[in-house]
């Protein structure tokens, strides 16, 4: 009788936080439907609301994954992405396992968020205490991840197996409301972060040392990029699913490289790309009766290829060669506050 009245509570309490949330949602309803009616586009039906959830958790990545991609592209941490997104099928696999066990009605990418970011300090603090090179760590939270989340689906697998490659590929039509909010949440979360923090976060990717010396905690920043890195990795990997989620952190990056001259206009660039893929791929995904993730990434590759391309041209036009990702050129001094702005 108590369990009974305990979880409603929870979820009460939990829908009254994120209330302001669900009326933007609903807003946000309102809004595709008002293009329905101009563009009598099939995919945005009011009848297909679980495709506006999906368009507006694609644009929500499209701004985050680039955003926090084009530090972890610059610091050569582009598998960190890989990484987490196994860790998180771990945290899921706790609350299904939790759910099943005790009933507590929580959703999963919420114990996917926690595991996610508890990884991500992992990886930091064995790179800080045994001086492990990156990729050392990550392979071995990747693993740990992956086989932690396998063995307790594997221990009740007729009550965790069902609708588990929603998760490990994405799905669009299985983003419910509260999933959506939890993902506007997130988003807000990592973009008001990166806002408060983006020159420590851009001086500490150019140059650790010298940040060192100015008096920055660098493996404070540091923490803070890899639990900004979990927290788009849990929000993504509802439409691309935990194989293919770190595209979306690496390849609009690594497209717009191809085209920017600074570290400011390859996030913008890299946006823009991103927005692109996640629009064009959900369009085609739908009408193709396709999984909106495989083809999302496929859309962003063909997108890099372009930029490639592009790239290449001009060069050939101008004789102007596109920088690396490791030497963009940075068009604004980071400092470890305002005075050197």
């Amino acid at each position: 009788m108590i369990d009974a009245l305990v979880v409603p509570m929870q979820q009460g309490v939990f829908e009254l936080l994120l209330s302001p949330l669900f009326w933007i949602l609903e807003a946000w309803y309102w809004l595709l439907v008002q293009v329905y009616h101009v563009t009598g586009l099939e995919m945005l039906s009011p009848d297909y609301r679980f495709m506006y959830r999906a368009i507006l958790v694609g644009l929500c990545i499209g701004i985050v994954a680039p955003l926090i991609g084009t530090f972890l592209v610059h610091r050569q941490l582009a598998l960190i992405g890989d990484a987490l997104a196994h860790t998180a099928f771990a945290g899921v696999a706790v609350g299904l396992f939790l759910n099943a066990i005790l009933d507590l009605g929580v959703s999963p990418y919420l114990t996917a968020v926690v595991v996610a970011v508890i990884a991500a300090l992992v990886i930091e603090l064995i790179s800080e205490v045994t001086d492990a090179y990156n990729d050392v760590s990550m392979a071995i939270v990747l693993s740990t991840g992956f086989a932690l989340g396998s063995t307790l689906i594997s221990i009740n697998a007729g009550g965790l197996s069902v609708g588990i490659d929603q998760y490990l590929f994405g799905n669009l039509s299985t983003v419910s409301p509260t999933n959506a909010v939890i993902l506007l949440a997130l988003f807000v979360a990592i973009v008001g972060t990166v806002a408060v923090t983006r020159n420590q976060l851009l001086y500490v990717t150019f140059d650790e040392t010298a940040a060192a010396v100015s008096g920055l905690s660098v493996n404070w920043y540091n923490r803070i990029l890899v639990m900004l890195t979990a927290l788009v990795v849990v929000g993504a990997m509802q439409i691309m699913g935990v194989i293919l989620v770190a595209a979306m952190l690496v390849v609009p990056v690594a497209a717009a490289s191809q085209l920017s001259r600074s570290f400011t206009e390859s996030i913008y660039v890299s946006i823009v790309l991103a927005e692109a893929a996640v629009l064009l791929g959900i369009g085609v995904a739908y009408y193709g009766r396709a999984t909106g993730g495989p083809v999302i990434v496929l859309v962003a590759v063909g997108i890099y290829v372009i930029a490639v391309l592009a790239g290449k041209v001009r060069t050939a036009l101008t004789g102007q060669t596109a920088p690396s990702t490791g030497r963009i050129e940075v068009n604004r001094a980071p400092s470890t506050g305002d005075k050197h702005e």
